[in-house]
């Protein structure tokens, strides 16, 4: 019984050992207590100045995008230089331009409450509620859901039509 009490006291003794470890404290025993500052960054001069009013900006609208505020007379001459308008080459994903921002369009020739089903995707602004379209002459009419008009677009290009909302901001549409 000796060898077995004995043998036992060993293992014990082992197993007490080998709860206590060098890791438990290794942790935090070699870690200052607290980091070392940072040297810091060398300062320039402040300056001070008035902020522009809201909404105003110094730079100028990014190529491609729309301005604030169509122009009456630009809209006069595209209206009567614009061809006919033919729906089935409306057909499909177009690019819209409005508010400094562009998002996309699918017009459809599925009968809609304003005309055509139309669907916009990541729009903002005027642009996010379209979700009608028809031809009237030489004018696509976009309109929302309950068939009020939004905006009224004539060819200007290839591939773009260019116009203004109810609100008087441009819109184009290009592909």
């Amino acid at each position: 019984m000796r060898i077995s009490y004995a043998g036992t006291l060993v293992a014990v003794g082992l197993a007490l050992a080998g709860c206590q470890s060098e890791r438990a404290s290794y942790g935090t025993a070699n870690l200052p207590s607290q980091p070392a500052p940072l040297t810091p960054a060398p300062v320039g001069n402040v300056q001070g100045s008035q902020l522009p009013p809201p909404g105003a900006s110094q730079f100028p609208a990014a190529p491609g995008q729309d301005q604030q505020s169509s122009n009456p007379q630009q809209m006069a001459n595209l209206e009567a230089t614009a061809p006919a308008v033919q729906k089935e080459s409306l057909i499909g994903r177009w690019t819209v331009a409005s508010s400094g921002s562009s998002c996309d369009l699918f017009l459809a020739l599925t009968k809609w409450t304003g005309g055509y089903r139309a669907a916009s995707r990541n729009c903002a602004g005027p642009a996010a509620d379209i979700s009608a379209w028809d031809v009237k002459g030489k004018q696509v009419v976009l309109a929302d859901s309950t068939g009020n008009q939004i905006a009224s677009l004539y060819q200007s290009g290839n591939e773009r039509y260019e116009g203004s909302t109810t609100s008087g901001q441009t819109i184009s549409l290009s592909r």
